[in-house]
């Protein structure tokens, strides 16, 4: 007896989806839309500055500073993106377990570059039967140019996106400049390149492999599902029926008749199946390359219209309602993670409002921590390091409070005149005569001090010790 082999790979099968009209194709157009016009356009939105670059959004790495319209964020305040992360995997979570995979059926990059590639691909070769009929066809010079002119169109998105990406980092019209005259540093090109043929193979090869196969979510998500969440799903009471879903006939035509013979008003027309970015036939219920587009409800809709029955046979709904219960989408998971969300977007919101315009870090050398002088002084030596956060330049004087009959020698200068957005290194000397009985260890502050004008800065006070001995 002979076994037969185990398949462990199978071929890619074409997907060639069939377009559809509806509300959900038309929210999808307008999301891409949408998208499409911030990422393209946002490099080049010019933004006023007294010190900087002019550009509303800028990651300027060499200078350390990330500029967002009016927000300069520092490097000691890059806590901020891990706020920003925290916040997007809450409202991912918060999303998916009340309305399933919506984020990758409307707002995941593969989707929105895939939905441009099949249009382009729909624009080029035609609608679906004439896609299928040239992927068949043997090659000639139509089916050679058709091909030719997808792919180069499809390179010239996938290098209009890599570029664009890259225009975030540096000045966007200098660096277009020394882009195509060759001047711009390697990583522009490096950057440039690997986003090209990543956007070009994910969006126009691997399509829906990616979904299926690369991306975690499409594994994980059912954890966050449960029968109140809301997904993409087929009425199989009312499509099927007693005996099953039936085609339309001269006999079983009319919904009453069919529902009399025990039929359902699923009429097995497939156009479901058809205009599936993924493949999937939700008939067969929920599957994980499903990523809740609901094209299928448009579909269905659409069929339910010209056949004059209600809509809402494929639709969005829950496993209870399906079921005949009560959806109940307030529940303790849902509470639990919208006011965690809040809590954590407000925050983040209260601490990017709220960042003062002094940044203020002091180290104390430790080697050793503390000198006894000739004069039986005990000397502590401290790095203070002053970031300028604001857009204007200001006076400072760093003082000393809490340590009462200690001197201070300060390197440059106690006095501090800070450009916009600049940074200084101060190198402090503190003596103290100790008293008999002190304490080895004695808290105190060390305070800037603004200078000048009443509209400058609050004093800022970093705390700090020094050792006796």
């Amino acid at each position: 007896m002979t076994e037969s082999p185990v398949q462990l790979y199978r071929a890619r099968t074409a997907i060639h989806p069939r377009s559809v009209s509806g509300r959900f194709r038309n929210a999808k157009y307008a999301v891409l839309a949408l998208a499409y016009g911030v990422f393209f356009l946002l490099p080049w939105l010019r933004w006023s500055r007294d010190v900087g670059p002019q550009q509303a959004l800028l990651f300027d790495l060499p200078a350390r500073r990330f500029y967002v319209f009016d927000l300069v964020v520092h490097p000691q305040e890059i806590f901020w993106l891990a706020g920003l992360l925290v916040i997007a995997a809450l409202l991912l979570f918060f999303v998916t377990g009340v309305a399933g995979r919506v984020w990758c059926g409307y707002f995941c990059f593969q989707t929105l570059w895939t939905d441009v590639y099949m249009l382009i691909e729909r624009l080029v070769q035609g609608e679906q039967p004439a896609r299928i009929r040239l992927a068949k066809a043997p090659w000639g010079m139509a089916k050679l140019f058709k091909l030719a002119l997808t792919h180069v169109l499809w390179l010239a998105v996938a290098f209009a996106t890599g570029l664009t990406f890259t225009l975030y980092w540096a000045d966007a019209p200098a660096l277009v400049g020394h882009f195509f005259t060759g001047q711009a540093p390697f990583p522009a090109y490096a950057t440039t390149l690997l986003l090209t043929v990543t956007t070009y193979v994910f969006a126009g090869l691997a399509r829906e492999q990616v979904c299926t196969y690369m991306c975690p979510y499409a594994r994980f998500q059912s954890v966050m599902f449960d029968r109140d969440t809301l997904i993409v799903s087929y009425d199989r009471a009312r499509g099927e029926g007693a005996n099953g879903r039936y085609k339309p006939d001269r006999e079983l035509k009319e919904r009453e008749t069919r529902q009399a013979a025990g039929h359902g008003d699923c009429i097995d027309c497939g156009y479901c199946v058809q205009v599936c970015p993924t493949g999937v036939d939700i008939r067969e219920g929920l599957q994980v390359e499903c990523i809740h587009c609901a094209l299928c409800v448009d579909a269905c809709d659409g069929i339910m219209d010209t056949l004059g029955w209600p809509r809402g046979l494929v639709r969005y709904t829950s496993q209870n309602a399906l079921e005949g219960r009560r959806t109940r989408l307030l529940k303790p998971k849902t509470l639990g993670y919208g006011v965690v969300l809040l809590i954590a977007t407000a925050l983040l919101i209260g601490s990017v409002a709220g960042h003062p315009d002094i940044d203020v870090s002091v180290r104390q050398t430790r080697n050793p921590l503390s000198v006894t002088l000739s004069s039986g002084e005990v000397q502590n030596r401290y790095t203070i390091k002053v970031d300028n956060t604001s857009g204007r330049p200001l006076r400072l004087r760093l003082v000393l409070d809490g340590l009462p009959g200690a001197h201070m020698t300060v390197l440059p200068s106690p006095e501090l005149h800070l450009r916009p957005e600049a940074r200084r290194a101060l190198y402090v000397k503190v003596r103290l005569a100790p008293e008999p009985g002190q304490a080895r260890r004695l808290k105190f502050r060390f305070r800037l001090q603004p200078q000048g004008r009443t509209s400058e800065p609050e004093p800022v006070s970093v705390p700090s010790q020094f050792y006796t001995r």
